[in-house]
């Protein structure tokens, strides 16, 4: 019997003819005819077989009928399966389970070490794209019609459905086609005709970082979901990819003023604190470090008291100027749009940014401190120490992120704590330095 002619005695003959033998010879075209059929008589046929024989043809069917039909085998059958299977291709399935059916098939189990790594593999970590993922993905093979296609579509008890994702016979993901394309095409047309570029897809493991990244340079409505091997196993909506940057932010907001990410509104009392106190601690220690500065300016301050009145302004102009070149740079590290190499380039607009705020806020603060204090020197020195300190601050909150980066740490926990200490140093220093070097300027005004 040629293949053709034993797809044909199946097709006339109906599930009878669909023989052990032809399970063995052809499991491809065997998988494509069953796709069409009923869970209870497929998995039927799945028990009248060995083990070893399901062990190969399991992964072949369409994922939406090997899910169902995994889950209504015998349990003794399924145990046998569960050992012996591939355990990344039954987990793959097994993932698209409810919790509570998912947790008692794992708990029936009678191999507690096959059962653990399972549900290793079906747990992903919290901040990877497998977790994102809705594993209740439809998939369909490249020789499938559209007419194939929109009679499975109308059987997902209304699951929203935006993208048809194509795969091979070992289910790795080779197209991705919008469904209005699907739903203008002829009836007999064949959806690997339809397949254009090659689709953007995402390994499971990934940070979820990666898929926010993602999301923000492709404008993507899903973002399908590929195992090591290549394997469709499920797809991040534009949903949860959004949710997912919105955390993203969220939690950089937070780590930025020494927040611990995990904390939340109605968090405890003693949990915050407890989350709160060591960088409070770590900025109290900076701030005696820039305080030190202002130390050794005391006498230029006593001599000069209009300078403690200043002082404030200084620091609160560069402080502000580096907060908004951190947050521009936070948010280009958080989206992956700037990459530790282009640091030169960030860091010379940031600095060119500064310089020219600089500028214009030094002249607009002289001439208000001329008219209140009546002193050329005055409003000169303040004036050049806005130029230099918001120089280095737009220099230091580009930097600072980029460099612990670099350096493995992340730039969202320890930035604006550093940020402040160079911010209030450089416009202490500045300040205060060029009114101790120019000090006869004072004295004459």
């Amino acid at each position: 019997m040629n293949e053709n002619g034993a797809e044909d005695a199946l097709m006339n003959s109906g599930m009878e003819v669909l023989s052990t033998r032809f399970l063995e010879m052809y499991p491809d075209e065997a998988a494509k005819l069953l796709d069409q059929s009923e869970v209870g008589d497929v998995t039927s046929l799945m028990e009248q077989q060995s083990v070893g024989q399901v062990v190969d043809f399991l992964p072949k069917l369409n994922p939406d009928l090997g899910t169902e039909v995994l889950q209504t085998l015998n349990p003794d059958f399924f145990n046998e399966l569960a050992i012996q299977i591939n355990p990344q291709k039954i987990a793959n399935l097994m993932a698209r389970w409810d919790a509570e059916t998912l947790q008692t098939k794992l708990d029936r189990l009678s191999d507690k070490n096959v059962a653990q790594e399972l549900q290793n593999l079906i747990q992903y970590p919290a901040d990877s794209a497998g977790k994102m993922m809705d594993p209740r993905v439809t998939m369909f093979r490249k020789e499938q019609t559209v007419e194939d296609v929109l009679n499975h579509i109308r059987k997902l008890n209304k699951r929203k459905v935006l993208n048809i994702f194509v795969v091979n016979e070992e289910n790795h993901l080779v197209g991705s086609i919008p469904l209005q394309e699907i739903a203008i095409e002829a009836p007999d047309v064949q959806i690997g005709s339809l397949i254009g570029n090659p689709p953007i897809s995402i390994l499971d493991m990934a940070p979820r970082e990666e898929a926010v990244e993602i999301l923000g340079r492709e404008k993507l409505l899903n973002l399908p979901v590929i195992d090591i091997n290549g394997c469709l196993i499920g797809v991040i909506r534009h949903d949860a990819l959004v949710t997912a940057m919105q955390q993203e932010v969220s939690v950089n907001i937070q780590t930025m003023v020494g927040v611990s990410a995990e904390e939340r509104a109605f968090s405890s009392v003693p949990f915050s604190v407890r989350k709160r106190f060591l960088w409070l601690v770590i900025n109290l220690l900076t701030t005696f470090l820039a305080a030190s500065v202002v130390g050794i300016f005391e006498d230029t301050i006593a001599k000069f008291t209009a300078l403690a009145v200043l002082l404030p302004v200084v620091a609160g102009q560069s402080g502000n100027s580096g907060s908004q070149a951190l947050a521009v740079i936070m948010r280009g590290l958080a989206l992956r749009e700037i990459r530790p190499r282009q640091w030169m380039r960030v860091m010379l607009k940031e600095g060119s940014v500064g310089f020219i705020n600089g500028i214009l806020t030094g002249v607009l603060c002289a001439v208000g401190i001329y008219f209140w204090s009546q002193s050329l020197g005055l409003a000169l020195i303040i004036g050049l120490a806005l130029v230099m300190s918001m120089l280095a601050a737009g220099l230091s909150g580009a930097a600072i992120p980029i460099i612990l980066q670099t350096f493995k740490q992340d730039p969202a926990q320890a930035s604006s704590i550093i940020l402040t200490t160079v911010t209030d140093i450089v416009g202490f220093m500045s300040f205060l330095g060029l009114a101790t070097l120019f000090s006869q300027f004072l004295s004459a005004s």
